[in-house]
């Protein structure tokens, strides 16, 4: 019984985070219309609902063309590797007491590797296609996500302090009398910067820069191939806000008149929202304003964090 509840959970896991991110390309238009005072999506099924789904059917029958001047092998396998990662980060989110994939000792590390492992697939994107405003962007992604990754990783240090451990689950459990984002604030500041950053969402979608380089990184990508790279960055807005919530909102904790997977749900939605009001909201910075960002500014601020709750936590033990 156990053996099927486990595999229930993969299977819900795997569908219900493709299905969502397909239904969310229609919902982030709609919500954007809504928050730019325009109709939005209205004519392709109630609501205009159908449209996502009329644009996976465009996708998939769209020619599946390979340059003949690419490394046909690695411009196959990116977009694939991209799939591949936002999916295994999902194996560690604890959706409710019970009820995740698996509870790993080092599931923040894995996390952390899973999204680590996302650059290889628009650099490899960008180097396979030999097209040089692809590989421009892929060059560009690679900084901006590599330089990203130190400071989401040291934004999470004083949360393992706290909790004592690298399980999501024990983070969530540490969180019953205070949610760490009261005792952590710079740090979850600083992990909702790197969160966008490291899946290039608008305003920091610099690796795409369509103004400047056409469409970046898959400037050459069409059909199926281009539909997993739209899916991955959709996929890793879902990924990023379960993890903002589980590490820093309580995760699954609530009042007790609903189930814990529904305060997951209507969190996880919160910042779902937010990530596509976002993209409304807020113009996209030149490409050295976003590094001088992490590094003159994210950095001494995950530092400063780090020292504080250091300290906090060595006073606690000697009190």
């Amino acid at each position: 019984m156990d053996e099927i509840f486990i595999y229930l959970i993969i299977f819900g896991t795997l569908f219900g985070a493709i299905l969502y991110a397909v239904v969310l390309v229609w919902f982030e238009r709609r919500l954007l219309g809504l928050w730019q005072d325009r109709f939005g999506p209205n004519r392709v099924g109630p609501f205009g609902i159908g449209l996502a789904f009329a644009d996976m059917i465009k996708l998939i029958a769209k020619e599946d063309w390979v340059p003949p001047f690419s490394d046909k092998f690695i411009f196959i396998f990116a977009p694939t590797a991209v799939m591949i990662a936002m999916l295994m980060g999902f194996a560690v989110v604890p959706y409710a007491p019970g009820i995740y994939v698996v509870d790993l000792n080092i599931a923040l590390l894995f996390f952390l590797g899973m999204t680590s492992l996302a650059v290889y697939s628009v650099l490899l994107g960008g180097l396979a296609s030999r097209n040089k405003y692809a590989l421009l962007g892929g060059l560009r992604s690679a900084a901006q996500m590599v330089s990203y990754e130190v400071f989401m990783g040291l934004s999470l240090m004083g949360v393992v302090m706290l909790s004592g451990s690298f399980s999501l689950v024990d983070i969530v459990n540490a969180q019953k009398d205070l949610w760490f984002v009261v005792s952590q604030f710079l740090g979850f500041f600083v992990f909702l910067i790197a969160g966008i950053a490291e899946i290039h969402r608008l305003p920091f979608d610099l690796p795409e820069a369509e103004h400047e380089l056409v469409a970046g990184f898959h400037t050459e990508y069409s059909g199926m191939k281009f539909s997993m790279f739209m899916l991955g960055e959709y996929l890793g807005v879902i990924l990023i806000s379960s993890m903002i919530v589980t590490i820093f909102f309580g995760g699954w904790l609530g009042p007790d008149f609903l189930p814990p997977i529904f305060w997951f749900g209507i969190k996880t939605f919160i910042f779902i929202c937010f990530f596509v009001l976002l993209r409304g909201a807020i113009p996209r910075p030149r490409y050295d304003q976003l590094m001088s960002l992490g590094w003159k500014v994210m950095l001494p601020l995950t530092l400063i964090n780090l020292m504080v709750t250091g300290g906090v936590v060595l006073w606690w033990g000697q009190a």
